[in-house]
């Protein structure tokens, strides 16, 4: 069995954290989010997994959990609920230590979400989860959107 990831909390500094949420998102980042918001959670996942590859700093976590979130939607989706639940608990690991918005996209709204939905989730069940509300999957935000 490989080991437990490091979580960025566990990589990297408070500052590091704060200072990598600074500046604009990776293009890829960028279009993984539309990508997201449309509801193309696949091809979401594709976009942001460039994003976090090519991304050097801290904020390549950013873009992990995200995508993670993304693909517990996309379980949910298909009827895979295993594998939405696997996915939620790892994209709060990843999404954790950063702060309310970073690079502009307004992560505290993203996890109430995510959580709002993982919450639904486990209330169904696998053998429910075809009641799965689909407005619970909501889009990502932008600083501004909601306040």
């Amino acid at each position: 069995m490989s080991p437990e990831p490091l979580y960025p909390q566990e990589r990297y500094t408070f500052e590091e954290i704060q200072n990598s949420c600074q500046g604009d998102l990776h293009p890829q980042a960028r279009i993984g989010i539309q990508l997201f918001n449309q509801g193309d959670y696949f091809e979401a996942h594709e976009a942001l997994e460039l994003a976090w590859r090519e991304e050097p700093g801290p904020v390549r976590e950013v873009y992990r959990g995200i995508l993670q979130i993304g693909v517990a939607y996309y379980h949910i989706l298909n009827g895979n609920y295993r594998g939405a639940v696997k996915m939620f608990a790892r994209a709060k690991k990843w999404l954790a230590a950063y702060p309310a918005i970073c690079r502009m996209v307004n992560l505290d709204q993203l996890r109430r979400d995510a959580l709002l939905a993982e919450k639904r989730l486990l209330e169904l069940g696998s053998e429910n989860l075809n009641q799965f509300e689909r407005e619970l999957l909501k889009p990502i935000f932008f600083k501004g959107d909601i306040e």
